[in-house]
């Protein structure tokens, strides 16, 4: 495994961090990813990454909600992990008592809230890294940038670091924090794929400007980038969630994602290692968050690092890209 500072800060994090989100209560009733995989489910996929040195996990409050924070925890306890030696990263944003007076977003009211809760869930005393899901436009950028200082401060959080949102944003609420002396953020969590390369404009010019760390989510769009165009799968025949993220640009990113099949066939790859090889050659990229319900997922990922695409490979899988549409939500 390889190991990199995360961003401007002295922790060592894995290459590869393992999404949590794929570990929670199954079913619909428990949340907007049914296919999640409980404890015992989960259990192995675990070690398995651990055995191949990954070091980094994220979670979030709302990953079925809150399931999943409970399963991590039961995981590093179970297995025995050290937790000087390992990152484990959660996040604050969506609801998590919906329809419910202050149930959720990120006043100040539901962080001071949210990172007792998650504490709690995950049995632990501190987060490595306590991020905001998306920015809240209901509460002024200072309550926010304040509340989280003081969650760092409290000692309940290491870092902190924000996903999805626009680079304008991201640059003010530093801003703002270096006005007051408060904590800023050290990474930015975005979607970013070989379907989805908005992010190259602006923000993550941004991030390497600032040093910051830089771990994508999605980095398989959802599975898109991992099977030829139009596979069916346990995950896709019920996930409602990858629909409304790249659903509209089906004709756009089709084109992509046969084209990254042909390029991975003719150099004996599977797609997701040539998907994540790509990502991995990106100045700045600290490690993509790979979901998985399957070891073989895991060790695929692992064996991306070991891959060097040549420029003209890299080259060759961007050409079929398209500009998207930067909505905010994504």
């Amino acid at each position: 495994m390889q190991y990199v500072k995360f961003g401007n800060t002295g922790m060592d994090v894995s290459r590869i961090c393992l999404g949590m989100m794929s570990f929670g209560k199954p079913g619909k009733k428990n949340g907007v990813f049914p296919w999640a995989r409980d404890y015992d489910d989960a259990k192995p996929l675990f070690k398995k990454a651990i055995d191949l040195g990954i070091n980094y996990f994220d979670t979030a409050n709302v990953y079925q909600m809150g399931s999943s924070e409970e399963i991590t925890g039961r995981l590093v306890r179970d297995f025995g992990l050290d937790r000087d030696e390992i990152v484990v990263a959660t996040k604050v944003h969506f609801d998590m008592r919906p329809r419910r007076p202050n149930g959720g977003g990120s006043s100040r009211k539901n962080i001071l809230a949210e990172i007792d809760h998650s504490l709690k869930r995950l049995d632990m005393d501190y987060v490595d890294l306590y991020q905001i899901h998306r920015l809240d436009a209901n509460t002024p950028m200072e309550e926010i940038m304040e509340a989280l200082h003081d969650v760092v401060k409290s000692g309940k959080a290491r870092y902190i670091g924000a996903s999805t949102i626009f680079a304008w944003q991201l640059e003010r609420m530093q801003q703002i924090a270096e006005r007051h002396g408060w904590t800023k953020f050290v990474s930015l969590q975005p979607q970013y794929n070989l379907i989805y390369r908005e992010e190259e404009r602006e923000i993550l010019p941004l991030c390497r400007d600032r040093k910051m760390a830089v771990v994508p989510w999605s980095p398989l769009a959802g599975g898109r980038c991992a099977h030829p165009w139009g596979t069916k799968t346990a995950r896709n025949s019920v996930d409602e969630v990858s629909p409304m993220v790249w659903g509209a640009t089906d004709a756009l990113d089709k084109v992509v994602v046969d084209n990254l099949e042909k390029i991975a066939a003719a150099h004996g790859r599977t797609m997701a290692q040539e998907a994540l090889a790509w990502m991995l050659s990106k100045p700045g990229i600290t490690a993509p968050i790979v979901g998985s319900t399957s070891e073989r997922h895991i060790e695929e990922a692992v064996s991306a690092l070991d891959i060097a695409l040549s420029p003209e490979e890299i080259a060759a899988l961007e050409t079929p890209y398209v500009p998207h549409i930067k909505t905010g939500a994504f």
